[in-house]
């Protein structure tokens, strides 16, 4: 208990939050929100993250704030906003929307805002001052409102101008939903016993950190996807033509000697560009030269179940096979077995949230991140920039 009173504590003292606004009657509010959602052929595909973007709108219009909502979609710069736009229209009837970031004609549109209105400014990333925390662009952004709302958890592991830049020129507090993940990731970083993580996905140098913090809190870390694929190389198992990190093996050491360290035991297999037709079943030592490993197998699927049944808490970030390619038995399994089981639930990540929304289960899952690799950062170090620089 003192352990989470300290956590606590720490993030708490020196960090304003929504409610401590002491006016916001006709008040231009700047927020960050996570608006980077999946588009297919102009349409969102998944407003997970603009449904958790509403209790902090809906808070400031309630107090009569005048709204303007910033944020980013994709890594180009030349994506646009105007499907999230129309997508929160469905939330928002009488938001509007402006096709610039900065200059003179988002000051007229933030001028016109009525008490209670919201305005969606275009795509950050289409200024290269967003990623590179150009001074100039934090300061233009915060120069059309009175307060900073941070709420986009999401991008709070970036040190980009609308993360750490803005905090600098305005008086800056966490949105509600910061707030909420701040203190359900809290619950993941000292978790009861017994604790099952579970982290699936790519890129191990992205997921080395949280893993070694992991182990030395969690009873049991499965490693899926094709994450497993490096543990399996470094121990001279075939992984064929699987996706493999360009991880040197001795970095991989100290995980693959833990005993908390879990792995598939099978997998489905196929070879490279396999359609569902040629896949086929096979123990993790079956993997042949010209065969990619696509999903984790049946028996490994009943053992994480068996394990979920048995768990008081679970974390979970990462698909356990290539999911966007249609491999998604194991993944989906997964989320069903979480959702049956009696224990609190955390989970992330952009496949994963997927799994969970297709089959319906979002309500029952305890919580449900809006970070993939902010989560991750978080529950490693504790700590993000965009959190640091509400202090």
């Amino acid at each position: 208990m003192a352990r989470r009173a300290s956590f606590y504590v720490r993030y708490y003292a020196h960090m304003k939050k929504l409610r401590d606004i002491p006016h916001l009657e006709g008040v231009p509010v700047l927020v960050r929100a996570a608006l980077n959602v999946p588009v297919a052929h102009g349409i969102v595909t998944n407003t997970f993250r603009l449904r958790s973007a509403l209790p902090t709108i809906e808070y400031l219009r309630e107090h009569r704030a005048k709204v303007i909502l910033i944020g980013h979609i994709g890594d180009t710069g030349t994506e646009t906003l105007l499907p999230v736009f129309e997508a929160m229209k469905e939330y928002i009837p009488d938001i509007r929307f402006c096709d610039a970031v900065t200059g003179t004609k988002v000051r007229q549109a933030v001028r016109e805002l009525n008490p209670g209105d919201v305005l969606m400014l275009e795509n950050l990333r289409r200024d290269t001052g967003e990623k590179k925390n150009d001074h100039a662009f934090a300061l233009s952004l915060a120069s059309i409102a009175d307060v900073f709302v941070q709420d986009s958890f999401d991008v709070c592991h970036r040190s980009h101008a609308s993360v750490i830049g803005i905090p600098a020129f305005l008086k800056s507090y966490a949105g509600l939903e910061l707030e909420l993940e701040i203190n359900e990731l809290a619950k993941a970083r000292n978790p009861k016993h017994p604790a099952l993580a579970i982290i699936g996905g790519a890129k191990f140098s992205t997921k080395e950190p949280v893993l070694h913090a992991l182990i030395k809190k969690y009873d049991i870390v499965f490693v899926g996807g094709a994450l497993a694929n490096d543990f399996m190389k470094a121990k001279g198992q075939s992984v064929g033509t699987s996706l493999v990190s360009s991880t040197d093996s001795s970095t991989l050491s100290e995980l693959t000697e833990s005993k908390k360290i879990m792995l598939p035991k099978d997998y489905i297999v196929g070879p490279v560009g396999s359609e569902r037709s040629t896949e086929h079943h096979g123990p993790v030592t079956a993997v042949l030269s010209n065969e990619a490993i696509l999903d984790a197998g049946p028996v490994t699927s009943l053992e994480l179940a068996q394990l979920v049944a048995q768990a008081r808490i679970i974390l979970w970030n990462g698909p356990l096979g290539n999911y966007e390619k249609g491999f998604t038995d194991a993944t989906e399994g997964l989320a069903r077995a979480i959702a049956s089981s009696s224990a609190y639930s955390i989970v992330g990540g952009g496949d994963t949230i997927a799994a969970i929304e297709k089959l319906g289960l979002g309500d029952r899952i305890s919580f449900i991140s809006t970070g993939g690799g902010a989560m991750l950062d978080f529950l490693a170090t504790g700590t993000l920039p965009g959190i640091e620089a509400l202090r």
